[in-house]
């Protein structure tokens, strides 16, 4: 009879939980469950590891002050190494064995791209993935959403501006050999076309490749005035550094994917003069007293120092978080949709243009503005561009 007693009163208490927690996989009395899968390991890792930093520390903000409508955020992340079949055993885990209510900030075009499918037949939202690839929303799914303009829009705008501003003529390219650097390419390709010239010259990398010498001697050999890079952090401060040893000025123009501290940074100043896409400021401890503490903040947590990944984990992190409170208690996914769909003019603490969706339009935002590489550190060059 005692058993008996305890089960009743179990079952009692499970009827008092809300329908919605029983019912959302990733969601109980208690817990929102997010994933990531991110690049820990491999030539990409600054960017992985960053990313989950910047996304973890806004989180950990979020619970320490109470979280979100009465719920804890918990978030798991797992490696995908920049690999598409890692990714697809990372996020297979996340959805089969954590049951995550969303995915956010996976790293990586291919990546994403390889786990899609399965994630969205699984009814898990795809939120703001570190990839600027137009993949991320098109085709339309009402279970994908992305941030930032995409690859395309950036280095079309990019191209334009060079082209009309700068008088550049003898345009050519140099673009790793994956998803993600096809799809940096069709905006330049798209862009060289639309204004009725052709590319001088043209080269293709892996993302593990070191020597640029032959790459840059073709561009050399066709009068390049311009390069513009599918690269993400070594394979866009090898290219430059080759061109310095040569003794050639020619100017590069990267995406955002380059947009990185290390990049800037890199030794013996070989990366001043880099102009990339962007679409946030990128903060330093002289640029504003907010800065200064979000800077020190982040090194105090994570015991190294940030980067541009870690900036933008941040701000998904807070996007997603504006995201869950408007959804409300009884949160599901479709109320998670409707609540990001509802969001206009959203701007994050780093600047940059206001992120506004719509039941129609998955996508945060379609402006970037360049920023150039002065003296180590990255400064905004123009306002915001379109093509």
């Amino acid at each position: 009879m005692r058993i008996t007693g305890i089960v009743v009163v179990a079952a009692a208490t499970a009827l008092l939980t809300p329908l919605a927690s029983a019912a959302q996989r990733g969601v109980t009395g208690t817990a929102i469950i997010i994933g990531q899968h991110s690049t820990l390991s491999g030539p990409v890792a600054p960017w992985g590891i960053g990313a989950a930093n910047g996304i973890r520390m806004r989180f950990n903000e979020v619970n320490a002050a109470g979280g979100i409508n009465g719920r804890q955020i918990r978030f798991i992340v797992e490696d995908n190494a920049y690999q598409a079949e890692m990714a697809v055993r990372a996020a297979g885990k996340l959805i089969d064995r954590d049951k995550i209510f969303a995915m956010l900030g996976g790293l990586g075009t291919a990546m994403n791209n390889s786990v899609l499918e399965r994630q969205l037949a699984a009814n898990v939202p795809n939120l703001f993935p570190f990839s600027s690839s137009r993949s991320m929303t098109e085709p339309f799914h009402r279970l994908k959403f992305a941030g930032s303009a995409t690859y395309y829009d950036q280095m079309r705008a990019g191209v334009k501006y060079f082209v009309d501003r700068k008088a550049k003529k003898k345009i050519c390219s140099m673009y790793q050999n994956s998803d993600f650097g096809r799809d940096v390419q069709s905006g330049v390709d798209a862009q060289v076309k639309a204004m009725g010239l052709t590319l001088a010259s043209v080269t293709t990398h892996d993302a593990t490749d070191t020597d640029f010498s032959g790459a840059m001697a073709k561009h050399q050999a066709a009068g390049c005035d311009l390069i513009t890079l599918g690269a993400i952090i070594r394979d866009a401060i090898l290219p430059m550094a080759t061109v310095k040893k040569m003794g050639w000025q020619v100017d590069f123009l990267t995406s955002i994917a380059s947009f990185s501290k290390i990049v800037a940074e890199a030794k013996g100043g070989v990366t001043d003069g880099l102009h990339a896409m962007t679409f946030f400021e990128y903060p330093y401890s002289d640029t504003s007293e907010s800065d200064r503490h979000w800077i020190q903040a982040y090194k105090e947590k994570f015991k190294v120092d940030y980067n541009q990944a870690s900036v933008i984990g941040y701000m998904i992190a807070d996007l997603t978080v504006v995201a869950l409170d408007r959804a409300g208690r009884d949160l599901t996914t479709e109320s998670l949709v409707k609540a990001i769909e509802g969001i206009k003019g959203y701007r994050g603490r780093f600047g940059g243009p206001m992120f506004s969706f719509s039941e129609t339009k998955h996508r945060g935002s379609n402006s970037a503005f360049i920023a150039v590489v002065k003296g180590g550190r990255w400064s905004k060059l123009t306002a915001t561009l379109s093509y």
